[in-house]
Protein backbone atom coordinates (compact mmCIF):
# COMPACT_ATOMS: atom_id res chain seq x y z
CA UNK A 1 0.00 0.00 0.00
CA UNK A 2 1.49 3.50 -0.63
CA UNK A 3 2.00 6.23 1.76
CA UNK A 4 -0.74 8.61 1.88
CA UNK A 5 -0.76 11.75 3.66
CA UNK A 6 -3.26 12.54 6.59
CA UNK A 7 -5.48 14.60 4.61
CA UNK A 8 -5.76 11.37 2.45
CA UNK A 9 -6.46 9.43 5.29
CA UNK A 10 -10.46 10.22 6.17
CA UNK A 11 -11.35 9.24 2.34
CA UNK A 12 -9.48 6.29 2.63
CA UNK A 13 -11.31 4.91 5.37
CA UNK A 14 -14.56 6.01 4.42
CA UNK A 15 -13.68 3.78 1.45
CA UNK A 16 -13.11 0.60 3.31
CA UNK A 17 -16.88 1.41 5.26
CA UNK A 18 -18.51 1.53 1.34
CA UNK A 19 -16.49 -1.26 -0.04
CA UNK A 20 -15.36 1.29 -2.84
CA UNK A 21 -11.84 0.13 -2.16
CA UNK A 22 -10.41 -3.61 -2.16
CA UNK A 23 -9.02 -5.26 0.70
CA UNK A 24 -9.34 -5.13 4.81
CA UNK A 25 -7.15 -2.90 7.13
CA UNK A 26 -3.68 -3.23 7.11
CA UNK A 27 -1.59 -5.33 9.46
CA UNK A 28 0.19 -2.60 10.17
CA UNK A 29 0.22 1.06 10.56
CA UNK A 30 3.05 4.06 10.65
CA UNK A 31 2.09 7.53 11.46
CA UNK A 32 5.02 10.11 11.47
CA UNK A 33 5.23 13.46 11.60
CA UNK A 34 3.67 16.41 13.91
CA UNK A 35 2.90 15.03 17.00
CA UNK A 36 -0.67 16.31 17.02
CA UNK A 37 -1.78 15.31 13.77
CA UNK A 38 -0.26 12.00 14.16
CA UNK A 39 -2.52 11.77 17.30
CA UNK A 40 -5.42 12.81 15.23
CA UNK A 41 -4.92 10.18 12.31
CA UNK A 42 -4.53 7.58 15.47
CA UNK A 43 -7.74 8.27 16.71
CA UNK A 44 -9.32 8.22 13.17
CA UNK A 45 -7.79 4.88 12.56
CA UNK A 46 -8.88 3.34 15.75
CA UNK A 47 -12.69 4.80 15.69
CA UNK A 48 -12.51 2.84 11.90
CA UNK A 49 -11.01 -0.49 13.46
CA UNK A 50 -12.49 -1.02 16.58
CA UNK A 51 -15.72 -0.33 17.71
CA UNK A 52 -16.42 2.27 21.11
CA UNK A 53 -17.45 -0.55 23.12
CA UNK A 54 -14.82 -2.69 22.43
CA UNK A 55 -11.70 0.01 22.45
CA UNK A 56 -11.24 -0.64 26.31
CA UNK A 57 -10.77 -4.46 26.48
CA UNK A 58 -9.00 -4.85 22.52
CA UNK A 59 -6.76 -2.13 22.27
CA UNK A 60 -3.19 -2.03 23.74
CA UNK A 61 -1.27 0.83 23.80
CA UNK A 62 2.42 0.48 24.54
CA UNK A 63 4.96 3.92 25.64
CA UNK A 64 7.20 3.82 22.97
CA UNK A 65 10.30 5.24 25.08
CA UNK A 66 9.93 2.42 27.83
CA UNK A 67 8.99 -0.37 25.47
CA UNK A 68 9.87 -4.02 25.36
CA UNK A 69 10.61 -5.23 21.82
CA UNK A 70 9.85 -8.81 22.48
CA UNK A 71 6.95 -7.89 24.95
CA UNK A 72 5.22 -6.20 22.04
CA UNK A 73 5.55 -8.66 19.18
CA UNK A 74 4.09 -11.36 21.91
CA UNK A 75 1.22 -8.79 22.22
CA UNK A 76 0.34 -8.40 18.85
CA UNK A 77 0.67 -12.40 17.57
CA UNK A 78 -1.89 -12.91 20.88
CA UNK A 79 -5.54 -13.08 19.98
CA UNK A 80 -8.05 -11.39 21.13
CA UNK A 81 -10.81 -13.37 23.68
CA UNK A 82 -13.93 -11.60 22.70
CA UNK A 83 -13.27 -10.02 19.58
CA UNK A 84 -12.56 -10.73 15.75
CA UNK A 85 -10.03 -7.46 16.07
CA UNK A 86 -7.33 -6.01 18.20
CA UNK A 87 -5.00 -3.25 18.28
CA UNK A 88 -1.15 -2.86 19.70
CA UNK A 89 0.04 0.98 19.08
CA UNK A 90 3.53 1.76 20.17
CA UNK A 91 3.38 5.81 20.70
CA UNK A 92 6.35 8.13 20.20
CA UNK A 93 8.35 5.13 19.01
CA UNK A 94 12.08 6.04 19.15
CA UNK A 95 12.44 2.91 16.64
CA UNK A 96 13.38 4.75 13.50
CA UNK A 97 16.28 6.55 15.55
CA UNK A 98 20.07 6.56 14.59
CA UNK A 99 22.97 8.69 15.72
CA UNK A 100 21.51 11.46 13.56
CA UNK A 101 18.64 11.77 16.07
CA UNK A 102 20.65 12.80 18.75
CA UNK A 103 21.24 16.37 18.27
CA UNK A 104 17.37 16.26 17.96
CA UNK A 105 16.55 14.60 21.51
CA UNK A 106 18.93 17.02 23.00
CA UNK A 107 17.29 19.89 21.49
CA UNK A 108 13.78 18.52 22.30
CA UNK A 109 15.01 17.95 26.06
CA UNK A 110 16.06 21.22 26.04
CA UNK A 111 13.13 23.03 25.39
CA UNK A 112 11.03 20.93 27.88
CA UNK A 113 13.30 21.67 30.36
CA UNK A 114 13.06 25.30 29.65
CA UNK A 115 9.44 24.83 29.79
CA UNK A 116 9.30 22.96 33.03
CA UNK A 117 7.98 20.13 31.67
CA UNK A 118 10.73 17.76 33.62
CA UNK A 119 8.52 14.88 32.50
CA UNK A 120 9.38 15.19 28.38
CA UNK A 121 12.55 16.13 29.32
CA UNK A 122 13.20 12.89 31.11
CA UNK A 123 11.98 10.31 28.41
CA UNK A 124 14.23 12.43 25.95
CA UNK A 125 17.16 11.41 27.91
CA UNK A 126 16.25 8.15 28.82
CA UNK A 127 15.70 7.88 25.18
CA UNK A 128 18.90 9.31 24.36
CA UNK A 129 20.95 7.04 26.65
CA UNK A 130 19.54 4.26 25.07
CA UNK A 131 20.33 5.47 21.73
CA UNK A 132 23.86 6.21 22.83
CA UNK A 133 24.71 2.71 24.81
CA UNK A 134 25.31 5.06 28.09
CA UNK A 135 24.00 5.01 31.73
CA UNK A 136 23.37 7.48 34.71
CA UNK A 137 27.26 7.08 36.05
CA UNK A 138 28.22 7.68 32.53
CA UNK A 139 26.74 11.68 32.56
CA UNK A 140 27.21 11.74 36.24
CA UNK A 141 30.80 14.10 35.42
CA UNK A 142 31.60 16.45 33.14
CA UNK A 143 32.87 13.39 30.49
CA UNK A 144 29.90 11.85 30.20
CA UNK A 145 27.92 15.18 29.26
CA UNK A 146 30.04 15.73 26.70
CA UNK A 147 29.23 12.34 25.18
CA UNK A 148 25.92 13.74 24.79
CA UNK A 149 27.12 16.73 23.16
CA UNK A 150 25.96 18.80 26.76
CA UNK A 151 29.13 21.44 27.31
CA UNK A 152 27.97 22.35 30.14
CA UNK A 153 31.19 25.20 30.53
CA UNK A 154 29.44 28.51 31.26
CA UNK A 155 25.76 27.67 29.60
CA UNK A 156 23.75 26.80 33.03
CA UNK A 157 23.56 23.33 30.72
CA UNK A 158 24.52 21.37 33.68
CA UNK A 159 22.33 22.45 36.52
CA UNK A 160 19.22 21.69 33.96
CA UNK A 161 20.38 18.26 33.19
CA UNK A 162 21.52 16.61 36.55
CA UNK A 163 18.00 17.68 37.95
CA UNK A 164 16.39 15.83 34.74
CA UNK A 165 18.87 12.75 35.48
CA UNK A 166 17.21 13.07 38.74
CA UNK A 167 14.16 12.84 38.21
CA UNK A 168 15.08 10.09 36.15
CA UNK A 169 16.93 8.06 38.69
CA UNK A 170 13.88 8.74 41.22
CA UNK A 171 11.18 7.58 39.13
CA UNK A 172 12.92 4.67 38.08
CA UNK A 173 12.97 5.20 34.67
CA UNK A 174 14.72 2.85 32.86
CA UNK A 175 17.41 2.84 30.02
CA UNK A 176 16.23 1.24 26.78
CA UNK A 177 18.17 -2.12 25.98
CA UNK A 178 20.19 -1.14 22.77
CA UNK A 179 19.96 -3.57 19.97
CA UNK A 180 18.53 -4.00 16.80
CA UNK A 181 14.84 -3.36 17.98
CA UNK A 182 14.59 -2.68 14.69
CA UNK A 183 15.34 -5.21 12.55
CA UNK A 184 13.48 -7.82 15.30
CA UNK A 185 10.54 -5.73 14.43
CA UNK A 186 11.18 -6.20 10.77
CA UNK A 187 11.22 -9.93 10.48
CA UNK A 188 8.30 -10.41 12.40
CA UNK A 189 6.38 -7.96 10.17
CA UNK A 190 7.97 -9.96 7.66
CA UNK A 191 6.41 -13.30 9.34
CA UNK A 192 3.09 -11.59 9.69
CA UNK A 193 0.45 -11.20 12.23
CA UNK A 194 -2.95 -13.82 13.31
CA UNK A 195 -5.49 -12.16 11.09
CA UNK A 196 -7.51 -9.38 12.86
CA UNK A 197 -4.62 -8.67 14.58
CA UNK A 198 -3.27 -4.53 14.03
CA UNK A 199 0.11 -2.91 15.11
CA UNK A 200 0.12 0.53 14.88
CA UNK A 201 3.76 2.86 15.18
CA UNK A 202 3.68 6.38 15.97
CA UNK A 203 6.61 8.50 15.26
CA UNK A 204 8.10 12.02 14.92
CA UNK A 205 11.13 11.21 12.98
CA UNK A 206 11.43 8.72 10.59
CA UNK A 207 14.44 7.45 8.44
CA UNK A 208 13.18 6.43 5.46
CA UNK A 209 16.01 4.81 3.92
CA UNK A 210 15.79 1.47 6.98
CA UNK A 211 14.45 -1.30 6.01
CA UNK A 212 11.80 -1.36 8.44
CA UNK A 213 10.02 1.27 6.69
CA UNK A 214 10.90 0.05 3.58
CA UNK A 215 9.22 -3.67 5.16
CA UNK A 216 6.36 -1.24 6.59
CA UNK A 217 5.80 0.09 3.48
CA UNK A 218 5.12 -3.08 1.73
CA UNK A 219 3.30 -4.85 3.86
CA UNK A 220 1.11 -2.07 5.45
CA UNK A 221 0.43 1.47 5.14
CA UNK A 222 2.72 4.66 6.18
CA UNK A 223 0.02 8.06 6.91
CA UNK A 224 2.49 10.70 6.15
CA UNK A 225 1.61 13.85 9.21
CA UNK A 226 4.83 15.82 8.65
CA UNK A 227 4.85 19.99 8.39
CA UNK A 228 7.97 21.48 6.87
CA UNK A 229 9.28 23.32 10.34
CA UNK A 230 11.41 25.94 8.80
CA UNK A 231 10.49 29.86 7.77
CA UNK A 232 11.23 29.49 4.16
CA UNK A 233 8.01 31.14 2.43
CA UNK A 234 7.36 27.56 1.26
CA UNK A 235 7.18 26.19 4.84
CA UNK A 236 5.43 28.79 5.96
CA UNK A 237 2.09 28.57 3.63
CA UNK A 238 2.67 24.39 4.30
CA UNK A 239 1.89 25.82 8.00
CA UNK A 240 -0.73 27.92 7.22
CA UNK A 241 -2.46 25.65 4.94
CA UNK A 242 -2.37 22.92 7.56
CA UNK A 243 -3.98 25.75 10.46
CA UNK A 244 -6.33 27.09 7.76
CA UNK A 245 -7.54 22.97 8.02
CA UNK A 246 -7.79 22.87 11.43
CA UNK A 247 -9.52 26.14 11.86
CA UNK A 248 -12.22 25.10 9.26
CA UNK A 249 -12.94 22.27 10.97
CA UNK A 250 -12.95 23.47 14.76
CA UNK A 251 -15.22 27.12 13.52
CA UNK A 252 -17.33 24.11 11.70
CA UNK A 253 -18.79 22.54 15.10
CA UNK A 254 -19.59 25.97 16.04
CA UNK A 255 -21.05 27.48 13.10
CA UNK A 256 -18.43 30.51 13.10
CA UNK A 257 -16.50 32.29 11.00
CA UNK A 258 -13.54 34.25 11.13
CA UNK A 259 -11.53 37.30 9.55
CA UNK A 260 -8.71 36.84 7.60
CA UNK A 261 -7.20 39.87 9.52
CA UNK A 262 -7.91 37.72 12.91
CA UNK A 263 -6.93 34.06 11.40
CA UNK A 264 -3.25 35.97 11.00
CA UNK A 265 -3.17 37.65 14.36
CA UNK A 266 -4.26 33.71 15.51
CA UNK A 267 -1.38 32.79 13.89
CA UNK A 268 1.10 34.94 14.77
CA UNK A 269 0.28 34.62 18.60
CA UNK A 270 0.63 31.06 18.71
CA UNK A 271 3.03 30.09 15.88
CA UNK A 272 3.13 26.96 14.72
CA UNK A 273 2.17 25.22 17.81
CA UNK A 274 -1.22 23.25 16.54
CA UNK A 275 -3.09 22.47 19.77
CA UNK A 276 -2.55 26.16 21.59
CA UNK A 277 -3.78 27.38 18.14
CA UNK A 278 -6.76 24.49 18.73
CA UNK A 279 -7.51 25.22 22.13
CA UNK A 280 -7.26 28.93 21.52
CA UNK A 281 -9.94 28.74 18.66
CA UNK A 282 -12.32 26.97 20.94
CA UNK A 283 -11.90 29.63 22.93
CA UNK A 284 -12.71 32.34 20.68
CA UNK A 285 -16.03 30.48 19.65
CA UNK A 286 -16.90 30.35 23.52
CA UNK A 287 -15.85 34.16 23.95
CA UNK A 288 -18.12 35.53 20.92
CA UNK A 289 -20.99 34.06 22.35
CA UNK A 290 -24.03 34.63 20.02
CA UNK A 291 -21.45 36.59 17.61
CA UNK A 292 -20.84 34.57 14.34
CA UNK A 293 -17.80 36.46 12.96
CA UNK A 294 -14.21 36.30 14.94
CA UNK A 295 -12.44 39.39 14.25
CA UNK A 296 -9.22 40.46 15.02
CA UNK A 297 -10.24 42.72 18.01
CA UNK A 298 -11.43 39.34 19.85
CA UNK A 299 -7.91 37.42 19.25
CA UNK A 300 -6.53 40.31 20.86
CA UNK A 301 -8.47 40.78 23.28
CA UNK A 302 -9.21 37.11 24.57
CA UNK A 303 -5.56 35.24 24.05
CA UNK A 304 -1.88 36.33 25.01
CA UNK A 305 0.86 35.53 23.06
CA UNK A 306 2.39 32.36 23.44
CA UNK A 307 4.24 31.54 20.24
CA UNK A 308 8.28 30.80 20.72
CA UNK A 309 10.06 33.51 18.62
CA UNK A 310 13.41 31.81 17.15
CA UNK A 311 16.69 33.73 17.90
CA UNK A 312 16.99 34.77 14.54
CA UNK A 313 14.04 37.10 14.74
CA UNK A 314 16.15 38.83 17.62
CA UNK A 315 19.63 39.15 15.31
CA UNK A 316 18.30 40.10 12.53
CA UNK A 317 16.08 42.84 14.46
CA UNK A 318 19.93 44.23 15.65
CA UNK A 319 21.59 43.76 12.37
CA UNK A 320 18.61 46.36 11.01
CA UNK A 321 18.82 48.54 14.12
CA UNK A 322 15.59 48.46 14.96
CA UNK A 323 15.90 48.38 18.76
CA UNK A 324 12.30 48.01 19.54
CA UNK A 325 11.70 45.14 17.42
CA UNK A 326 14.72 43.61 19.23
CA UNK A 327 13.75 44.40 22.85
CA UNK A 328 10.41 42.39 21.90
CA UNK A 329 12.24 39.38 20.57
CA UNK A 330 14.39 39.42 23.46
CA UNK A 331 11.69 39.63 26.04
CA UNK A 332 10.01 36.71 23.97
CA UNK A 333 13.36 34.48 24.29
CA UNK A 334 13.89 35.65 27.85
CA UNK A 335 9.92 34.33 28.96
CA UNK A 336 10.53 31.16 26.88
CA UNK A 337 13.54 30.12 29.11
CA UNK A 338 16.52 30.47 26.35
CA UNK A 339 19.33 31.47 28.77
CA UNK A 340 21.39 34.74 28.58
CA UNK A 341 24.57 33.60 27.99
CA UNK A 342 22.93 31.47 24.50
CA UNK A 343 21.37 34.84 23.85
CA UNK A 344 24.76 36.68 23.77
CA UNK A 345 26.43 34.11 22.03
CA UNK A 346 23.59 34.44 19.17
CA UNK A 347 24.26 38.24 18.98
CA UNK A 348 27.59 38.26 18.99
CA UNK A 349 27.52 35.89 16.42
CA UNK A 350 25.22 37.86 14.26
CA UNK A 351 27.86 41.16 14.94
CA UNK A 352 30.97 38.75 14.00
CA UNK A 353 29.31 38.14 10.81
CA UNK A 354 28.62 41.73 9.75
CA UNK A 355 32.33 42.70 10.52
CA UNK A 356 33.09 39.85 8.22
CA UNK A 357 30.88 40.92 5.42
CA UNK A 358 31.99 44.64 6.30
CA UNK A 359 35.73 43.90 5.69
CA UNK A 360 34.16 42.77 2.70
CA UNK A 361 32.63 45.45 1.21
CA UNK A 362 35.56 47.80 1.93
CA UNK A 363 38.25 44.95 0.41
CA UNK A 364 39.61 45.41 -3.15
CA UNK A 365 36.93 42.41 -3.72
CA UNK A 366 34.15 44.51 -2.41
CA UNK A 367 34.56 47.05 -4.67
CA UNK A 368 32.09 45.91 -6.84
CA UNK A 369 29.04 45.91 -4.18
CA UNK A 370 26.11 48.55 -4.36
CA UNK A 371 23.27 48.36 -1.98
CA UNK A 372 21.29 49.06 -5.11
CA UNK A 373 22.22 45.97 -6.08
CA UNK A 374 19.37 43.34 -7.43
CA UNK A 375 19.44 39.91 -6.19
CA UNK A 376 20.58 38.11 -9.58
CA UNK A 377 23.18 40.77 -9.96
CA UNK A 378 24.69 39.48 -6.54
CA UNK A 379 24.59 36.06 -7.95
CA UNK A 380 26.28 36.56 -11.28
CA UNK A 381 28.48 39.67 -10.17
CA UNK A 382 29.40 39.67 -6.09
CA UNK A 383 29.27 36.03 -5.37
CA UNK A 384 32.32 35.20 -7.46
CA UNK A 385 33.85 38.25 -5.59
CA UNK A 386 33.00 36.52 -2.22
CA UNK A 387 34.18 33.48 -3.14
CA UNK A 388 37.69 34.68 -4.28
CA UNK A 389 37.83 36.55 -0.77
CA UNK A 390 37.08 33.72 1.55
CA UNK A 391 40.17 31.66 -0.55
CA UNK A 392 42.31 34.47 -0.31
CA UNK A 393 41.38 34.51 4.18
CA UNK A 394 41.63 30.60 4.00
CA UNK A 395 44.92 30.72 2.89
CA UNK A 396 45.84 33.55 5.58
CA UNK A 397 44.35 31.33 8.00
CA UNK A 398 46.73 28.27 6.70
CA UNK A 399 49.92 30.72 6.84
CA UNK A 400 48.47 31.80 10.32
CA UNK A 401 48.21 28.23 11.51
CA UNK A 402 51.55 27.20 9.95
CA UNK A 403 53.48 29.99 12.05
CA UNK A 404 52.00 29.12 15.34
CA UNK A 405 52.71 25.27 14.62
CA UNK A 406 56.27 26.32 14.25
CA UNK A 407 56.27 27.13 17.98
CA UNK A 408 54.57 24.58 19.33
CA UNK A 409 56.01 20.76 20.61
CA UNK A 410 54.47 17.85 19.29
CA UNK A 411 51.98 17.40 22.23
CA UNK A 412 50.78 20.48 22.17
CA UNK A 413 49.86 20.38 18.33
CA UNK A 414 48.22 17.07 18.88
CA UNK A 415 45.63 18.39 21.53
CA UNK A 416 45.11 21.80 19.80
CA UNK A 417 43.75 19.75 17.08
CA UNK A 418 41.74 17.62 19.07
CA UNK A 419 39.97 19.90 21.09
CA UNK A 420 39.48 22.95 18.38
CA UNK A 421 39.59 21.97 14.74
CA UNK A 422 40.81 23.49 12.29
CA UNK A 423 38.26 22.83 9.57
CA UNK A 424 35.85 24.39 11.71
CA UNK A 425 37.41 27.75 12.56
CA UNK A 426 38.18 28.23 9.09
CA UNK A 427 34.17 27.38 7.95
CA UNK A 428 33.16 29.73 10.45
CA UNK A 429 35.67 32.28 9.36
CA UNK A 430 33.40 32.15 5.24
CA UNK A 431 31.01 34.38 4.50
CA UNK A 432 29.62 31.88 1.64
CA UNK A 433 29.31 28.60 3.33
CA UNK A 434 26.54 26.99 1.92
CA UNK A 435 26.66 28.18 -1.75
CA UNK A 436 23.45 26.82 -2.13
CA UNK A 437 21.54 29.21 0.22
CA UNK A 438 22.52 32.62 -1.43
CA UNK A 439 19.60 34.96 -0.14
CA UNK A 440 20.66 35.08 3.39
CA UNK A 441 24.16 36.13 2.44
CA UNK A 442 22.91 38.81 0.08
CA UNK A 443 20.37 40.57 3.36
CA UNK A 444 23.72 40.71 5.22
CA UNK A 445 25.27 42.52 2.69
CA UNK A 446 22.30 44.79 2.98
CA UNK A 447 22.12 44.95 6.65
CA UNK A 448 25.79 45.65 6.85
CA UNK A 449 24.88 49.44 5.43
CA UNK A 450 23.51 50.06 8.27
CA UNK A 451 26.81 50.17 10.52
CA UNK A 452 30.56 50.97 9.76
CA UNK A 453 33.66 49.14 10.86
CA UNK A 454 34.08 51.01 13.68
CA UNK A 455 30.46 50.58 14.92
CA UNK A 456 30.75 46.91 15.08
CA UNK A 457 34.02 46.95 16.53
CA UNK A 458 32.10 48.95 19.37
CA UNK A 459 29.51 46.33 19.12
CA UNK A 460 31.90 44.04 19.95
CA UNK A 461 33.42 45.66 22.79
CA UNK A 462 29.29 45.95 24.47
CA UNK A 463 29.16 42.27 24.19
CA UNK A 464 32.45 41.88 25.79
CA UNK A 465 31.40 44.29 28.56
CA UNK A 466 27.90 42.28 28.79
CA UNK A 467 29.87 38.82 28.80
CA UNK A 468 31.93 39.69 31.75
CA UNK A 469 28.91 41.20 33.92
CA UNK A 470 26.63 38.53 32.74
CA UNK A 471 29.45 35.83 34.24
CA UNK A 472 30.67 37.70 37.08
CA UNK A 473 28.27 40.03 38.64
CA UNK A 474 24.79 39.72 40.25
CA UNK A 475 23.09 41.92 37.79
CA UNK A 476 19.80 41.00 35.94
CA UNK A 477 20.84 39.26 33.12
CA UNK A 478 17.96 40.98 31.02
CA UNK A 479 18.63 44.70 31.79
CA UNK A 480 22.28 43.79 30.74
CA UNK A 481 21.17 42.30 27.59
CA UNK A 482 18.82 45.12 26.98
CA UNK A 483 21.78 47.60 28.09
CA UNK A 484 24.12 45.89 25.31
CA UNK A 485 20.88 46.25 22.79
CA UNK A 486 20.43 49.49 23.03
CA UNK A 487 23.84 50.57 23.05
CA UNK A 488 24.64 48.94 19.27
CA UNK A 489 20.93 49.90 18.21
CA UNK A 490 21.37 53.60 18.83
CA UNK A 491 20.08 55.41 16.04
CA UNK A 492 23.51 56.98 13.92
CA UNK A 493 22.46 57.10 9.83
CA UNK A 494 25.39 56.17 7.83
CA UNK A 495 25.63 57.58 3.81
CA UNK A 496 25.51 54.52 1.71
CA UNK A 497 28.11 53.49 -0.35
CA UNK A 498 27.68 56.23 -3.22
CA UNK A 499 25.48 58.74 -1.57
CA UNK A 500 26.67 62.20 -0.75
CA UNK A 501 28.18 62.64 2.75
Amino acid sequence: MPEISHRELKNHLEGLRKGNQAGPFEPVYLIHGEEFLCKAALDELLNAILTDSSRDLNFEPVDGIDMNIHEVIERINTYSLLQKRKVVAVLGSRIFDSQKSADTLVEKMKEASGCNDIQTAAKCLVSLLGLMDLTYDDIGEAEGKKKLKLDSDASGERNWIDSVMVYCMENNLSIPAGGDDAGILNEAIKKGFPTGNHLIITAEDVDKRRSLFQTIAKNGMIVDCTVPKGDRHADRIAQEAVLGEKMKTILKKSKKVMERSAFQALCEMTGFDLRTFCNNLEKLAIYVGDRKKITTDDVESALKRTKKDPVYELTNAISSRDAESALFFLNSLVSAGLHPLQILAAITNQIRKLLLIKDFTESPHGSVWRPDIPYGHFKSRILPAIQSYDRILLDQMDDWESMLSEKMDAEEKKLKKRETGKTQTATDLLIAKNPRNLYPIYQMLLKSEMFTKDDLCTAMEYLSRADMQLKSTGQNPKLVLEAAIFSICREKRHPRKGENK
